[in-house]
Formats: structure tokens, sequence, C-alpha cells
């Protein structure tokens, strides 16, 4: 992973240009001008079987989960399980929830990605591109939901995290964990028509679902949307996640900064990785 000198160069005048003219080259299109496609959740017809996270393993050469939804213990997606399935004591019983990266429809780690190797694709699916990504990792620390992972027991480290099945999206099919799902509780569809589902199914039944869509305004909207049966806090979901979303509240502390000051990070690590190039070209052999 990581960008030769010619790369490195180019990435710093494509950034150059973009703090120049005041427009990031990462910037997303806005929602309303893209029919993204997005999953929705809903708690209540999950039966904590796994097959979303034994889909998703067997879909990307993962590990198979050894444990299982367990009361009291709280199983966190990472490097080698893109997503998972806890189990939480509500106050309306035992429900299970899956987490994996939201997909957001402006992401934070998209404009936090100096070389935009953390892209959200024109279908909606954020991913991350290895030939692009110089090793910086801010797009974890960016990111509001702790998605992306880091692999750092590889000799050969990349950054990780659910992709929505970019692949089979663009080739018209669902993603493997929505198509595994026997219950049905993970719907795949243009994110318009899962809020229209999802909004749907609370008007009709409105004593058995909580009045609230997590992810249609969190962060300024998500790929990722859920219903349940109670608030989303006692299902493990961070409520208190702002309703804009975090590359807008950038825009203009940006515009203040000296494009030297934004780029001075990502060229330190440049010149880092060039100068280890450099000298491992002069080493006799």
């Amino acid at each position: 992973m990581g960008l030769n000198r010619r790369d490195f160069m180019k990435t710093l005048g494509v950034a150059g240009a973009a703090l120049t003219f005041g427009k990031s080259t990462a910037s997303p299109a806005r929602e309303e001008e893209t029919e993204f496609y997005g999953m929705l959740y809903d708690s209540t017809l999950c039966i904590g079987c796994q097959n979303c996270e034994f889909s998703c393993a067997e879909e990307h050469g993962l590990e198979e989960p050894k444990d299982g939804p367990e009361l009291g213990v709280v199983r966190k997606a990472d490097e080698k399980h893109r997503t998972v399935v806890n189990l939480y004591e509500t106050s309306d019983g035992e429900y299970y929830m899956k987490t994996q990266c939201m997909h957001c429809n402006q992401p934070a780690c998209g404009t936090a990605c100096l070389t935009q190797a953390m892209y959200k694709t024109k279908q909606g699916p954020v991913i991350w591109r290895g030939d692009k990504c110089m090793g910086c990792r801010y797009c974890m620390i960016s990111c509001p939901f702790d998605a992306p992972k880091f692999e750092y027991g590889s000799t050969n480290p990349k950054i990780t995290k659910c992709t929505m099945c970019a692949e089979r999206v663009v080739d018209g099919k669902q993603p493997a964990c929505a198509e595994n799902c026997p219950m049905g509780a993970i719907t795949f569809g243009t994110r318009r028509e899962l809020i229209a589902e999802a909004r749907k199914r609370i008007h009709e039944n409105p004593e058995y679902y909580y009045d609230h869509i997590y992810g249609e305004h969190e962060a300024g909207g998500t790929g990722w949307l859920y219903l349940a049966a109670v608030p989303m806090d006692e299902l493990g979901l961070n409520t208190k996640i702002q309703k804009k979303s975090f590359p807008a509240l950038t825009k203009g502390f940006i515009g203040s900064i000296a494009p030297v000051d934004i780029l001075l990070p990502g060229a330190l690590l440049g010149i880092h990785a060039a100068t280890k190039s450099i000298k491992k070209e002069e080493e006799p052999s």
C-alpha cells in the first residue's frame, strides 16, 4: 500500500489545485442529484441467524465468525469481519442489531482522504481503493461510526470495511447479506425507496415500531437505514450523532486555512515514502 514518487507529486498537484479553486475533488454529488442505493435493516425481523455474517465472509474471502450474538457481549466489526450481529436486552424484550459501515451520503472518510482512496461510488457504496492510498489512516480518525479498520497484523496491510458488495451492485445484484437473509430483515434498493418503505411500515404499525428511521438524517444521511421497536440507543446505535454531514461542517474552517497547512500531513507522509523508496534503490545489491 502506498504511492510512488511520481504518483505522490501528482497527488499533491491535484490537492493543491482543488484547494486553489476552493473545490474538493473528493466532494460527493449532492443527494438530490444522485439516486444512491442503500440498505434497510429491520431489527424486528432479525432472528440473529448470522447468515449475513457468513455470507459476507464467503463473498469477500474473510474469516467466518467464531462467536454468535450473546446478551451482554458487544462484538464489533474488525479487519476480519466486516459486519456483526449483537443481541440486546431492551425495554421491549430482546432484539438483535446488525452493524457495519454506514455508507454515508457525504462520507467524512472520503473528505478526509487527500488521495481519494476512500471513495463514494455513483451507485452509493463507499469503497477503499488501495492503489491510491498513502497510508495516513485519516479515514479511520474521521469516521463518526468507527467503520474503517486497518490490518495491523498483515505484511501488506489494507484498510477494510463493508463495501456494500459494490461489485455486485454494479452487476445488478443484491449485496450478499441482503440476498441471503432468510427473514427479509435486510432490504436492498434505492435510498428513496427504502425511506418510503420504512415510513410505510411505521405508519401501518405505529404500535409495533419506534417512530424513527435511523440514518435518514444522522450524519447528513446514510446508505444504511434502521427500523426498530425501541429507541435506537437501546440497540447500541449512537443517537448523539449530529444531523448535519461532517464534511459540511469543515467547509468554512478549511477555507480559512492556508493550503500548505492542509497539505502538510500528506506531504510529510509522501516525502517519507519517497525517501524510503530512494534509499532502497540506492542500496547495493
